[in-house]
């Protein structure tokens, strides 16, 4: 899937906890090939200092960035099945102690399946399967997440180059792809709770995520 086009819809001041931010919207017409994917998708862009900084021989600095998926679970409501909150703190922490970044937010609750159907594989879990297995049994795939947007919005902001704050190596791939180069991985790894040791042992071992 790829998007026809990608425009930034609202650009304003955003104070947070972590330092002075700003707060872009950007909106994605997709080209309808992928069936499973909305035909408008949006995202945030939360950005930080001089994205365009030049180190002392004048050579450009990638940004360190981090791509989220939302996870109102986490994110809001701070549960403790998965990792989601910390990562999201953790990307704002270190962008604020770089003093530029972007961290860009995108509308794919569990991993793309949506909040309702989310909840409903939380019940699945809760009788012993993980969190792919319950998926697939509810018909979905393991993850819908292609992150063709969080590159189209970068090459919107003009950033050839990132540093990526991320366990995925699907993200990686998925910004080598699509022209973003990402001249270094950034741990995302937290303290782990026995709330999700399994969720991560299952990003492990079935999706290759890089914990543990």
């Amino acid at each position: 899937m790829s998007f026809r086009s990608v425009r930034k819809v609202a650009d304003a001041d955003f104070p947070t906890r972590w330092g002075h931010f700003r707060i872009l919207g950007f909106e994605g017409l997709t080209d309808g090939t992928d069936p499973n994917r909305k035909p408008v998708e949006n995202a945030v862009a939360l950005t930080m200092g001089d994205l365009h900084a030049k180190d002392a021989s004048g050579n450009p600095i990638a940004p360190i960035i981090r791509i989220h998926s939302q996870c109102l679970t986490g994110d809001a409501f701070h549960s403790l099945r998965c990792d989601c909150h910390d990562q999201l703190h953790l990307a704002l922490s270190l962008i604020a102690q770089e003093g530029a970044g972007i961290l860009l937010y995108e509308q794919e609750e569990g991993r793309g399946i949506g909040l309702m159907a989310k909840l409903r594989a939380y019940e699945l879990q809760d009788q012993g399967l993980d969190t792919i297995e319950a998926n697939e049994q509810l018909g979905f795939r393991a993850d819908y997440r292609g992150f063709e947007l969080p590159a189209e919005i970068l090459k919107a902001l003009n950033i050839p180059a990132v540093r990526l704050i991320t366990n995925n190596p699907e993200k990686v791939a998925a910004l080598e792809s699509a022209g973003i180069r990402v001249t270094e991985r950034v741990s995302a790894a937290i303290p782990s709770e026995p709330t999700f040791e399994r969720y991560l042992q299952t990003k492990h071992e079935k999706m290759g995520h890089l914990v543990g």
